[in-house]
């Protein structure tokens, strides 16, 4: 069974063939259909392999299926090949799986789109890319999945690219995305250089055995981490992830749930043993850039008033958890997170796309409100997708969160601490959204700026809002009346949109019973990911009395969170101004100050390298190449074709050798 592990990325990439040549003839809803047929066959194939590995004893689950040589060049020899074993099963279940309801939800989603059939396309691609990534053998084959997904994000985030602001997102994906992947290259070269490898294999073993130095372990840890940064949305390279929900939504949950973020986690799972080669300091590098990040985005989600801006900046601060799980040494807790956030997130983002869906493209909660009466599936799968991201026993994100936190304790109280109070706020902006959302007085005909005023969370100085203040009450009802009609009613969305929202509801309760804390026997997980982690993973002795107490503080931090949210957005008791900051809403500037550097200094920087290169560089190619055509010239006017000529040079030629023998001569 596990022979078929082939068939997983080749079923999606069959699929997006198939589209690239019949899909404008098969049309809607067909093409959507077929895309989806091709998704859940490769989530078959998945569980046929799952299978075939789980036969296996535990120290024998890991099979090499190499299909051709594929870089023959000299000393570098690098086969096209895939591994399979419990980590890249398990990340190729919950994509595959993830993937396949997307997918399916797309097909309702993007009714009546004139390019139905490409959106498709490009998501088995993506889809295929990711699938490659991860069961990749080496290091050039997950590069290469790794520069598929980025270029599938750039035309999926860009899909609608009539609007500048969606190929303007889509361009800050590729070019941000760049800089990370110049870190996995390098690393690449270094690996090649050190061990005369790209395999994983080589690289593992030169790890555990102590071949590999530290002082190179660190240098390839560090470079793929630049890597990961990009990719994974992390300080300082996040910025590009935010803005990537102007695509449409599927894509939104695509990106943010189960694939493109997740690939830098999984790399830093795959290559634990360089980490744990690697100087004592480059974990804790990893753990502080991962608590900062999820801290920063925390606070930022607090004051955005568009639905999926929130959950876009929740992604970036749950990475944040992701990582420093893995700074802490806590790498199955990292992939518990990864499994339990893509339910909730997937089921979250989707949720949302229903209601902008419902809401005739609407995405500002102050225009929204009340909405369970209209939508009640939505509704309802939303608040378990909530109650999971806030950490709510016994959903499926209090028992991930709990344990990144418990081996937080163990490795750094600092650390604990500012990754407690970004869990806080996780539960205080999720439940905010949901208030704004869902409960409350509808407010979808009111014109804006009463609306925001009178709305939870609403601002005064909106950012959807007339150009002046001195704008008349009529311009802005006009505004309104043009967005809604007077007899619009939110409406629920087709069963194609909702049954994948109920499939994922469910998954995010009961995704915390794949590794549950209370006895040895149940950490499930923990024992099907041991082989992959060649014994690199941390393993803190907690006490009881720790456990508990961390589980507690946890629940506690949670329920302070809800009632913050509560008090402030329901009871109206505290001002939400004095939350929502000018500097969350600007996301601290960060964003503005990259923009402002590029724009000014960094403009210069890259017409000084331009020059640099028009004139220093192609100055000296130009530069030789004008010489020997000038010297090819000169000698030309020898060549007389004159036999005389030709004998006059050679005698000429033999005198000066002669005088040359006679100078070197001693008489």
């Amino acid at each position: 069974m596990l022979d078929l592990v082939w068939l997983i990325p080749a079923l999606p990439l069959a699929g997006f063939l198939t589209l690239v040549v019949a899909g404008r003839r098969l049309g809607e809803p067909l093409a959507g259909w077929l895309a989806t047929a091709a998704m859940g066959g490769s989530f078959l194939a998945t569980v046929v392999v799952f299978v075939g590995l789980v036969d296996r004893p535990g120290a024998d689950r890991f099979f090499t299926q190499t299909l051709f040589e594929w870089v023959p060049a000299g000393n570098l020899s690098v086969d096209a090949g895939f591994l399979v074993d419990p980590l890249s099963i398990t990340m190729a279940l919950f994509v595959t799986g993830v993937a396949t309801l997307i997918h399916l939800y797309s097909i309702g989603y993007m009714h009546g789109d004139p390019n139905f059939s490409k959106f498709f396309l490009y998501l088995n691609l993506f889809a295929a890319s990711m699938l490659v990534l991860v069961l990749g053998d080496n290091m050039l084959m997950t590069f290469l999945g790794w520069e598929g997904v980025g270029t599938c994000s750039y035309l999926l985030i860009s899909f609608w690219f009539t609007s500048e602001e969606n190929a303007t997102a889509g361009k800050k994906a590729f070019v941000t995305n760049r800089i990370g992947d110049w870190g996995f290259m390098v690393a690449m070269f270094l690996a090649f250089a050190t061990i005369g490898s790209l395999s994983y294999a080589d690289l593992i073993s030169a790890s555990v055995t102590g071949s590999l130095a530290a002082v190179t372990a660190t240098g390839i840890a560090l470079l793929l981490f630049v890597g990961a940064t990009g990719k994974s949305a992390q300080l300082p390279l996040f910025v590009w992830l935010p803005d990537a929900m102007a695509g449409p939504t599927p894509v939104s949950a695509l990106i943010h749930a189960a694939t493109m973020v997740t690939a830098g986690v999984y790399l830093f799972f795959r290559v634990s043993p360089v980490v744990a080669a690697s100087y004592d300091w480059v974990p804790t590098v990893i753990s502080w850039v991962g608590v900062l990040t999820a801290l920063v985005a925390a606070t930022i989600a607090i004051s955005q008033n568009d639905i999926k801006k929130v959950l876009a900046y929740s992604t970036v601060s749950q990475l944040g958890f992701m990582f420093f799980a893995i700074g802490s040494g806590a790498y199955v807790a990292a992939l518990f997170h990864v499994i339990t956030h893509a339910f909730f997130k997937a089921l979250l983002f989707l949720g949302s796309g229903s209601v902008i869906h419902g809401m005739h493209e609407e995405q500002d909660m102050r225009r929204m409100g009340g909405l369970y009466r209209y939508m009640p599936i939505t509704a309802g799968t939303f608040i378990v997708g909530w109650l999971a991201i806030a950490g709510v026993p016994p959903f499926s994100g209090f028992w991930s969160k709990d344990e990144i936190l418990l081996y937080a304790w163990a490795d750094s109280k600092a650390i604990w601490a500012i990754g407690s109070l970004a869990a806080l706020l996780t539960a205080f902006y999720m439940t905010r959204q949901v208030i704004m959302v869902f409960f409350g007085e509808p407010r979808w005909h009111e014109p804006l700026e009463p609306a925001a005023a009178a709305a939870p969370g609403g601002h005064e100085d909106a950012e959807v809002e007339p150009e002046s203040e001195d704008a008349p009450a009529e311009d802005v009802a006009e505004h309104v009346e043009r967005h809604l009609p007077d007899d619009f009613r939110p409406h629920e969305s087709p069963w194609t949109m909702t049954l994948p929202l109920v499939v994922l509801a469910t998954a995010a309760l009961l995704g915390g019973g794949l590794n549950l804390p209370f006895t040895p026997d149940l950490h499930f997980l923990d024992r099907w990911l041991e082989p992959s982690l060649f014994g690199s993973a941390a393993h803190p002795d907690f006490s009881t009395g720790e456990k508990v107490f961390i589980a507690i503080f946890s629940i506690g931090l949670t329920l302070v969170g809800l009632a913050l949210a509560f008090v402030v957005y329901v009871q109206r008791r505290v001002d939400h101004r004095a939350i929502e900051q000018d500097a969350f809403a600007q996301g601290w500037w960060i964003d503005s100050t990259y923009a402002r550097l590029v724009d000014g200094p960094g403009r210069k920087l890259f017409e000084a390298a331009a020059w640099f290169d028009r004139t220093i560089i192609d100055g000296a190619v130009n530069g030789v190449a004008t010489g020997v055509r000038a010297g090819g010239t000169a000698l030309r006017t020898v060549q007389t074709g004159f036999v005389r000529t030709y004998a006059l040079a050679i005698g000429l030629g033999a005198v000066l050798v002669a005088v040359w023998f006679l100078t070197r001569a001693s008489f």
